[in-house]
């Protein structure tokens, strides 16, 4: 039995404390590594006037999945900060596009790169850094540029999170994360830039050692919370579009 400690018994228990005005980083590339069940939670919890960080604002699909665009249409989201505001074919529409047209919520839009190393520098302690993405568009435009060997840069600056709800694969007593595949994505990177970081993990979670030490992808230290993800349908796991539809 895994001991007390950063093992917690349910999602719910998980979010209770997350105040109203939190910042959170939510994981995830499309289906990899996103956290439907810790978002789910936090939409029964309720907290408002969150600013949340992620890759998109979630996606057009059907059935929906819990994502950022579900927080937006319940009143809980001021702001967004994200790199891609509208989905990727035309003919789908995102649920946060008309909350965000109707000025009911505020985007920062982010290249993904650039959202990337924000979140790595928060991590890492760096609080700004100087990149040539952006730069002469309309995302520089009234912000501080720099010279540096002839070459035009943008100051960035760090971007760190109160919470971050990411989703690994395995994971012992301590912490210590494993993603599998393309789960890694912005997941490590917002376990880092965050104070409280909340995990739903896959498999069950083992005790501390069992993991090898080559095949930790993020260190426990930066881990405060795990919770085992349940089989379905209590638990929601990743599966294809086209199966969702059927």
């Amino acid at each position: 039995m895994a001991r007390p400690g950063k093992v917690v018994a349910s999602f719910a228990a998980a979010v209770a404390d997350i105040p109203d005005g939190a910042v959170v980083a939510i994981g995830g590339f499309a289906g990899p590594g996103t956290p439907y069940n810790l978002t789910k939670a936090l939409l029964a919890q309720g907290a408002k006037r969150l600013t949340c960080i992620a890759n998109t604002t979630g996606g057009a699909h059907q059935p929906r999945l819990p994502d950022i665009g579900m927080l937006v249409e319940a009143g809980q989201v001021a702001k967004v900060i994200c790199s891609f505001t509208a989905a990727t074919r035309p003919t789908d529409v995102l649920p946060f596009t008309r909350y965000y047209e109707a000025g009911e919520v505020e985007a920062e839009l982010v290249p993904q790169g650039t959202l990337a190393e924000r979140l790595r520098a928060a991590g890492a302690g760096i609080p700004a850094f100087y990149t040539p993405t952006a730069v002469g568009t309309e995302l520089a435009e009234g912000r501080e540029t720099r010279i540096i060997d002839g070459r035009e840069y943008l100051l960035e600056h760090a971007l760190p999170c109160d919470v971050a709800f990411i989703r690994a694969w395995r994971a012992d007593t301590a912490g210590n994360l494993q993603f599998r595949l393309a789960q890694r994505n912005f997941c490590p990177l917002m376990g880092m830039a965050a104070k409280l970081t909340i995990v739903e993990v896959e498999e069950p979670i083992l005790p501390a050692g069992a993991l090898d030490p080559d095949q930790i992808h993020l260190s426990g230290i930066f881990v405060q919370r795990l919770v085992q993800v349940p089989p379905a349908p209590e638990g929601l796991w990743t599966v294809r579009r086209q199966e969702r539809a059927k």
